[in-house]
């Protein structure tokens, strides 16, 4: 990767994200995520309560690079068919016609995932795998980039269908958010009423000046930033220690594992290594860019059991005690 392909990937994260905070306060968290996502072709799992900026966060990201965006609100009696499409008859051609349904956009915002039935879900996660719907027998093809950002509320549990363990796994990270500090509660107030959230003027010129084919030139580049063997054995080694977590974790945090990651965590980890060093301006992964990755690709993936929930021990404890398990290259 030659010095002027990484200036103007780094020139491209920079506009995009000072779009990201003109108008989502803090998350910085979330927009990395979904800027790793983005670029690695991945989805993200968000997990939190009402409130927090997700829906603001997916549009400004999908306006931030001219994108198209959808969003789906999940309810019980949600069908396959409203979200990837359905054939409608046409009376006066006397034929059916397809209409896509809405996961036929760049940025799918599906909100609360887990209050949509266990075959809408499917369906779902099997275009998000895919990256196809069939309607009628006919293939259709969804456009590039695709970025899901699924979101499920954590504290209420009526009318709700929990996401199998398989299913989590397809998804690249998983972010968890909390709530504002009081100076970005404030803040946030202040850009309401200076009226910054206003839905955009039709026609009203879009200022980052990023589109699509700089966000493929990201996943081009992404590709090709280099990561050292060493790094690579790093990450199996970690993942080994969550299969086997009884020989590595002194202490009783190793009970608590029921069943470690796939190797869908190993490949995750690669990718989003690679999209965070070109993040970072970098042509090549480091340690840390692992680090900083373990709680977003490990949370969901860990199968923990009912006794880390009896003793309220979080995932991101186990975790870090992986990490502290296996020495940095």
């Amino acid at each position: 990767m030659t010095s002027d392909e990484i200036t103007r990937a780094r020139a491209i994260v920079e506009r995009v994200t000072s779009a990201f905070a003109a108008k989502v306060v803090g998350q910085i968290g979330l927009r990395d995520s979904l800027l790793v996502a983005l670029i690695t072709g991945g989805h993200v799992l968000l997990e939190s309560v009402p409130g927090l900026a997700k829906t603001t966060a997916a549009q400004t990201l999908a306006q931030a690079v001219d994108a198209s965006f959808r969003r789906i609100q999940c309810t019980p009696d949600l069908l396959p068919s409203d979200i990837t499409g359905t054939q409608i008859y046409d009376a006066k051609a006397a034929t059916f016609v397809t209409q896509l349904g809405p996961v036929h956009s760049n940025f799918v915002l599906l909100d609360e995932i887990n209050r949509s039935s266990a075959k809408t879900q499917s369906a779902m996660l099997e275009a998000m795998q895919e990256r196809q719907t069939s309607i009628g027998g006919t293939v259709y093809r969804l456009p590039q980039p695709f970025l899901v950002l699924a979101t499920q509320n954590p504290i209420e549990q009526e009318g709700t269908y929990q996401l199998p363990e398989a299913q989590l796994d397809r998804f690249l990270l998983k972010e968890v958010l909390d709530y504002p500090s009081p100076a970005e509660e404030a803040e946030i107030i202040r850009r309401i009423e200076a009226g910054v959230y206003e839905p955009e003027q039709p026609g009203a010129a879009r200022s980052t000046g990023v589109h699509l084919d700089d966000v493929r030139l990201l996943q081009d580049l992404a590709k090709r930033v280099y990561i050292d063997q060493s790094i690579v054995n790093y990450i199996v080694q970690i993942i080994y220690v969550t299969r086997h977590p009884g020989e590595y974790i002194a202490g009783t945090l190793a009970d608590y594992i029921q069943f470690g990651a796939s190797p869908r965590a190993s490949i995750a980890f690669t990718q989003a290594a690679r999209a965070l060093a070109l993040l970072n301006g970098r042509d090549y992964v480091i340690p840390d860019d692992v680090k900083h990755l373990r709680h977003g690709v490990l949370r969901h993936r860990l199968i923990l059991g009912y006794e880390a929930a009896a003793d309220e021990v979080r995932p991101e404890t186990i975790i870090d005690a992986v990490f502290a398990a296996v020495q940095t290259p």
